[in-house]
């Protein structure tokens, strides 16, 4: 078998590597946008939709599951995705090297409806970041940082789960921007997002703590 191609596949090679090139310059928000635009009505599972991102980043994955959680009013999809976020940031805690996700969670689908809202939303919410962001302070994006910050995230995933309206945008946001930070070794970034987290649930505790004390009198 001859090691040369001839001009046909050499054309055929070079479209195929200028379409692998092309899919590698979208940026995320892009990426979702397209699988978004082509989804079957029933959706993707979360495996599904982490392997056709081809990310193995915690900070891809976590931007991803974030994003329904940062838009007002979009109910089901937060409550999909708020404790496979959850698991991820855990992850971090414990310094693993690669995201790893339980069959029954990564079986979890979301469907093309679904999938359209986080993309607008994502696109309308989150679009300024891709504009901004630019590695910074890469210190606090390095391992040792990233069980720290994942800590935090886990406190912010968990705040998702209140049962109570508005509950998953402020902390959605904080993750997203974290996460989005961490995945483009911005520093900068990625404490806007802890400080933002970590006011919401100081004040989300504070107004439990409040609320007990009025009813106990």
């Amino acid at each position: 078998m001859s090691i040369f191609s001839t001009p046909q596949k050499k054309l055929s090679n070079t479209s195929s590597m200028q379409e692998i090139s092309s899919t590698k310059e979208k940026t995320l928000l892009q990426t979702l946008e397209a699988m978004a635009a082509r989804a079957p009505e029933e959706g993707y599972s979360l495996r599904e939709i982490f392997d056709q991102l081809d990310e193995s980043a915690f900070g891809a994955g976590l931007f991803l599951l974030a994003l329904p959680c940062c838009i007002p009013f979009l109910y089901g999809v937060p409550q999909v995705v708020s404790l496979p976020m959850m698991a991820l940031a855990f992850q971090m805690v414990i310094g693993r090297e690669q995201p790893w996700m339980p069959d029954k969670m990564a079986a979890r689908k979301i469907d093309r409806k679904g999938l359209t809202q986080m993309s607008k939303g994502g696109r309308k919410w989150l679009g300024w970041i891709e504009a901004i962001v630019r590695p910074r302070l890469t210190m606090i994006t390095g391992k040792r940082s990233e069980r720290v910050i994942g800590a935090f995230l886990c406190i912010f995933c968990a705040s998702i789960l209140v049962p109570l309206p508005m509950t998953n945008t402020v902390p959605g946001f904080a993750v997203a921007i974290a996460s989005f930070g961490l995945m483009q070794k911005d520093g900068l970034m990625v404490i806007a997002g802890l400080l933002i987290g970590t006011a919401w649930v100081s004040g989300l505790i504070g107004a439990v703590m409040l609320g007990a004390v009025t009813l106990l009198g």
